[in-house]
């Protein structure tokens, strides 16, 4: 099983508009940094702009650029623009025979929720302009 990357994949394409404030970027432009496909881009990019994040321009010198200042851009935005149904997912299909799968959907739903209300702070407390601080300060 693959581990969901779409919240990742968002911060990352961010950073990018984040980073070239001049013009907008193409979907091509943000999928070449990020090494995906333009239309998983593109689905990311709509999830932000219905989110208010990002701002779509359209024609030839069309493209997507922040709707707002990268410091007033938290990860929780990023986040819950993103992610739908959290950081965790479980099987909706269970063996409602076994005594162990029974009761895995709500022991798990309790500890993933305590998990999440430890990282969504810190998500709120991180702006995409300090994950721009941090690519200008990384070599």
């Amino acid at each position: 099983m693959a581990a969901n990357s779409r919240f990742a994949v968002a911060v990352h394409a961010l950073a990018v508009l984040a980073w070239h404030t001049q013009a907008p970027c193409s979907s091509r432009e943000i999928a070449a940094s990020v090494a995906t496909n333009a239309v998983v881009i593109r689905r990311l990019l709509g999830q932000l702009a219905r989110a208010g994040v990002v701002e779509a321009s359209y024609g030839a010198r069309g493209g997507f650029r922040l709707a707002r200042p990268a410091a007033k851009i938290s990860l929780r935005d990023v986040y819950a623009a993103v992610e739908e149904g959290g950081f965790f997912a479980l099987r909706e299909t269970l063996n409602d025979k076994c005594p162990i799968a029974c009761r895995m959907k709500s022991i798990l739903n309790d500890v993933f929720s305590r998990v999440e209300a430890k990282v969504l702070p810190e998500l709120k407390r991180t702006t995409l302009a300090d994950i721009v601080d941090d690519i200008e300060t990384v070599a």
